[in-house]
């Protein structure tokens, strides 16, 4: 397998209703959290539902980070993507200690594909990527 990520896929629970219903401290956390994993941040996205509930993403050079709360079971849903460096575990850490979970599961999933998938010669000409912005 050709890995080009690590997915972490996330439950947490146990945690204080107010705090996930903050979307001022998921920002914060997630900021956090971005600077933990060496990720680089492109583009933030907090949304607040009502009458409970945040939605928050983070668009990354290295992919992305997700986190969806329910405050009124104190439990969060976060994925996080990284694709090439950084390192999303120690990003969860940091999101489960800001947000107080005291249970945690963790499913991580190898990103990538077959090494026969692609022919060599199309590997070889993709294998550096530019930012346009």
């Amino acid at each position: 397998m050709k890995k080009v990520g690590t997915h972490l896929v996330v439950d947490a629970w146990q945690a204080p209703g107010e705090l996930l219903n903050d979307p001022e401290r998921i920002r914060r956390a997630l900021i956090d959290a971005i600077a933990a994993g060496e990720a680089t941040l492109i583009d933030l996205c907090v949304h607040q539902f009502s009458p409970h509930g945040v939605t928050a993403t983070a668009t990354l050079a290295e992919s992305h980070i997700a986190i969806h709360t329910w405050p009124e079971y104190g439990y969060f849903a976060a994925d996080l993507f990284f694709c090439g460096q950084g390192q999303p575990k120690e990003a969860m850490k940091l999101l489960q200690t800001a947000l107080q979970a005291k249970k945690m599961e963790m499913r991580e999933i190898d990103r990538g594909f077959p090494a026969s998938a692609i022919p060599t010669e199309q590997l070889l000409e993709n294998s550096v990527y530019e930012d346009v912005a």
